[in-house]
């Protein structure tokens, strides 16, 4: 065999095997995604929400019902790719519960829920700099950094985070754009 057509076939099989990775990675993230796996969890996304935001003397993201926020936002408000991105993650995240812990997430107990999202969280570090914009562009956001974007909004956004977990004044009045805090003090749901 000639040396020139082993480096041409070595060459054509290289760009077959990139091209149909690239075709999975397409269809992965372009595929009609499984709403109804989401709401089909509501539990479990209420016990991850719970996580990240738990109930101390201020209300748990659980009791502001962050979880029908979560659902709502990636039913009607989130794009294609990245409810794909969301739904694989939350798969991925109970096969690696069942597979660490020996249940599913939400009957673990509360260390073991903070590493398996320890876990995720570290897996799903967005790159940085311009890297980090290439890859939220063409793949979308990441599993970890939707849910943790879904569950501060909905925390925030509820009444009973807004009110009682956030500083809240119901009149509003002038804006002032440097307000000192004192120590202890709760950050402003208003202002």
């Amino acid at each position: 065999m000639d040396r020139r057509k082993a480096i041409t076939r070595i060459m054509l099989g290289g760009a077959g095997v990139a091209a149909l990775f690239g075709g999975y990675k397409w269809y992965e993230i372009a595929k009609s995604p499984d709403v109804v796996y989401v709401e089909n969890n509501r539990e479990l996304l209420a016990a991850l929400a719970e996580t990240i935001i738990p109930a101390t003397d201020t209300p748990g993201a659980r009791e502001a019902g962050v979880a029908d926020f979560i659902i709502m936002m990636i039913r009607e408000c989130t794009d294609r790719k990245n409810q794909n991105k969301f739904i694989d993650g939350l798969k991925d995240l109970q096969s690696y519960s069942r597979s660490r812990c020996g249940r599913d997430y939400q009957h673990c107990s509360a260390a073991e829920q903070e590493s398996v999202l320890t876990h995720f969280e570290q897996r799903d570090k967005p790159y940085g700099g311009i890297m980090g914009k290439v890859q939220n562009r063409y793949l979308g956001k990441s599993f970890f950094t939707i849910l943790k974007e879904y569950t501060v909004e909905g925390y925030c956004t509820s009444e009973a985070g807004a009110t009682r977990g956030l500083a809240y004044v119901n009149v509003p009045g002038s804006f002032k754009g440097c307000m000192p805090l004192t120590p202890g003090q709760k950050a402003w749901a208003t202002n």
